[in-house]
């Protein structure tokens, strides 16, 4: 409490952030963090899209929703309109803070923050859309973004290869970008996301989960999480078990994703075209308890930003075969969590398949070593105080030198 001018108590004023982000599935991206700041003590506000995720947050205590719908792709009335919305929300709720990511709501959050002067406005860098598109999208996308972090004072790099990424291609200066802790920006729940224990009463939803798919006992699960498009290279996976079945090993793909790309239903076609036909179980709420069923986790992306299927993986202590794309090297310890292959490299990623398919014990190492990683640099306690610290710091009363102290924050860890 402080004193006010005819000796009133008079209660501090609540901090307050505005979290923005551009479809309302994305919330799975912060999900139980706008929740974590409200119980601190912030007075918080989500922008997003409109959809059940954000209907389902608007009932959580002290996070207010702002809908506001935002094409993905490019679509210049309907993205004047929600700028026009953007500036409007922004002139009324006059916060401390924008926190925007994820490209729409990266480039129209940051412009409406920039005109309306927001004290700090950062941009949450979740990766780079651009990095696998061509011609004209290319050059739009790499728009977008030195926009988007042109208009930030700071910026929050969900990992250290993306960071450096970022920098290499010009897009940003380097002082002008951090990464906290090992990366990640939401960070995995590691009671939620667990070991599998064929001694605990939970086995046997497991064991039903898996009659019901059709998966076959003592037959190693290979899976894949994710949205169903080119950029996740599943056409590489589909070769990579051509090689596989050519050298007599036996396995089951179990893909949880839904579509997302009009290429994806012809690479399922190519997923099916050597071995035991893949398992699909289109998009699912809760993936947990698919990653029990899984011997290991294959994502062969050629883009990524830090790949949260890999947090739950190994926190489920399941080890992962990945490639060195941007944001995916940093979420393996190649040899040790599991195998990084050239990106590219079909005969690397069978390569890395083939060897834990065959050593049952590598892999059960490998899987508690994904789990230690995990409980020791991505729980999300650990993650959301590294991003409440960093808001905090940049709040308008700590003065200036926003971009320097964030530099600082980042170094001290």
């Amino acid at each position: 409490m402080v004193s006010g001018k005819a000796g009133e108590q008079v209660t501090p004023q609540k901090p307050s952030i505005v979290l923005g982000i551009t479809a309302d599935m994305s919330l799975k991206l912060m999900e139980g963090f706008p929740q974590y700041l409200a119980r601190r003590g912030w007075d918080v506000h989500v922008v997003c899209s409109p959809g059940p995720l954000l209907d389902e947050l608007k009932q959580e205590p002290g996070v207010t929703t702002h809908p506001i719908a935002m094409a993905r792709r490019p679509a210049p009335i309907a993205d004047l309109t929600a700028l026009a919305r953007w500036v409007f929300l922004l002139q009324r709720l006059r916060p401390d803070i924008t926190s925007v990511g994820t490209p729409k709501a990266g480039f129209l959050g940051g412009i409406a923050g920039m005109v309306t002067r927001v004290p700090a406005r950062i941009y949450m860098l979740r990766g780079l859309h651009f990095e696998t598109a061509t011609g004209l999208k290319f050059k739009l996308l790499m728009i977008l973004e030195k926009v988007s972090l042109a208009t930030a004072h700071s910026a929050l790099a969900v990992s250290p290869s993306l960071r450096s990424r970022a920098i290499g291609l010009g897009l940003v200066r380097a002082e002008k970008i951090v990464v906290l802790g090992a990366g990640s920006s939401n960070g995995v729940d590691l009671l939620h996301y667990k070991p599998r224990r064929t001694d605990h009463p939970e086995c046997e939803d497991g064991n039903k989960l898996a009659i019901e798919l059709g998966l076959a006992p003592d037959v190693p699960v290979i899976g894949f999480v994710g949205r169903l498009s080119e950029d996740k290279g599943l056409a590489d996976l589909a070769k990579a078990r051509d090689i596989l079945h050519s050298r007599g090993l036996d396995h089951q793909l179990l893909v949880v994703g839904g579509i997302d790309d009009s290429a994806a239903p012809a690479v399922l076609k190519e997923l099916e075209r050597s071995g035991r036909p893949p398992i699909q179980t289109g998009y699912v709420r809760d993936t947990a308890p698919y990653y029990r069923l899984m011997d290991l986790l294959c994502l062969p992306t050629r883009r990524e930003g830090f790949p949260n299927v890999v947090l739950e993986a190994s926190a489920t202590a399941v080890p992962t075969v990945t490639t060195d794309a941007t944001g995916a090297i940093d979420s393996v310890v190649d040899g040790e969590t599991g195998v990084i292959a050239r990106m590219d490299s079909v005969a690397e990623l069978a390569d890395g398949l083939a060897l834990l398919i065959q050593n049952p014990g590598l892999r059960q190492r490998m899987g508690i070593a994904s789990r230690q990683r995990a409980q020791d640099h991505y729980r999300r306690p650990l993650i959301w105080n590294l991003l409440e610290e960093f808001y905090t710091q940049s709040l308008p009363h700590q003065g200036p030198g926003q971009d320097s102290g964030a530099v600082t924050l980042s170094e001290a860890r």
